[in-house]
């Protein structure tokens, strides 16, 4: 019985300790969960140097909006080359698969090049990607710059744990800027270190609540492409943005149907949805509009909605830095996303 005392003492040390862990371990945990996953590139100043590329589509015809986007980068006191083969032609494509991926490797790999543009997308970037080096990309990281058929390189980019922006590329570019004043400036804004947070318009269709994750996404034609490879990037803990053109609703359907299957939606934080641009009548029509149908496809689940995003294929295609983490806050009559 005299040492009962010390048998006490002995477990309540061990338990003490045991306490001690778990709370270190807890606090790991959290500190973990705050670390962002996605590497900021270097944000531009005057004198850094963007290079234009073409990684998809042919640029027939469209030499003028491209040295207009010389012009649009000099006049911020940035340098701007053009890639070797913007200009190419192989079909349907800027040049053959080699040459367009020559053109986007050299970009990466020049250490005194700070973003990448793209000339335009269309369709053929995924053709290239599986040919990409990142090793001196890694060395000195830089934004990548685009949308539509450009999601392809930005889901690889993301795997690859770095930050890029979604936003107009040099096609996108009229014959007077101010038809599109917001999306220059939010593209300029963006590069330049100070992307915009943004006020949305309501609408009834919004599914309201509050949450926060790094902002991932693009088409939803490409995302919906990469699934099962290994550019298809995992969604949980993050806020999803999804835009469209030209599709059926039908399409629309099938794809997030085929992507909840994949459990694409299963531990996401949040949707936003930009434009769904030019939908196609199918002889027999869906019956609900475009956001309906999403939120039925989505029923099942329970984060927020919001619509009215104006990012995607009209003139108002506002800068979204993908990768980085925002604060959504979603109601009928508005909602706010704001970079944390």
């Amino acid at each position: 019985m005299i040492l009962r005392p010390h048998f006490l003492f002995l477990f309540f040390v061990i338990n003490l300790i045991a306490i001690s862990n778990t709370i270190a371990q807890n606090k790991s945990d959290n500190f973990t969960e705050m670390t962002p996953k996605f590497i900021q590139p270097p944000y531009l100043k005057a004198g850094d140097t963007v290079a234009i590329v073409a990684p998809s589509g042919i640029l027939k015809s469209r030499e003028g909006e491209v040295q207009q986007a010389v012009k649009l980068l000099e006049s911020w006191g940035l340098h701007a080359i053009v890639g070797k083969h913007v200009f190419s032609k192989a079909n349907h494509f800027a040049g053959t698969d080699e040459e367009r991926c020559s053109d986007l490797q050299s970009a990466m790999d020049d250490p005194k090049i700070s973003a990448i543009w793209c000339a335009r997308g269309g369709y053929g970037t995924v053709r290239v990607l599986d040919k990409l080096n990142y090793t001196e990309f890694k060395k000195n990281p830089k934004w990548v710059i685009g949308y539509s058929d450009i999601t392809a390189l930005h889901n690889q980019v993301h795997n690859e744990g770095f930050q890029s922006l979604h936003a107009l590329m040099c096609v996108s570019l009229t014959k007077n800027l101010d038809d599109i004043k917001e999306s220059i400036s939010t593209f300029k804004s963006a590069i330049f270190g100070h992307p915009e947070n943004y006020t949305l318009k309501g609408s009834s269709y919004n599914r309201t609540g509050e949450t926060s994750g790094e902002l991932v996404g693009g088409n939803l034609t490409m995302l919906h492409t990469m699934l099962g490879s290994k550019e298809s990037i995992d969604t949980s803990g993050k806020i999803l943005f999804i835009e469209e053109i030209g599709e059926y609703k039908y399409h629309i359907d099938r794809m997030l149907q085929s992507m909840k299957r994949a459990g694409y939606f299963d531990n996401l934080n949040g949707l936003v949805v930009g434009d769904m641009s030019k939908m196609r009548k199918n002889t027999t029509l869906w019956g609900t509009s475009v956001e309906q149908l999403i939120l039925d496809a989505l029923a099942e689940y329970d984060f927020p909605i919001a619509f009215n995003v104006p990012a995607g294929h009209e003139k108002d295609n506002r800068a979204l830095v993908l990768g980085r983490t925002i604060d959504l806050k979603v109601e009928k009559s508005e909602s706010k996303l704001s970079y944390k």
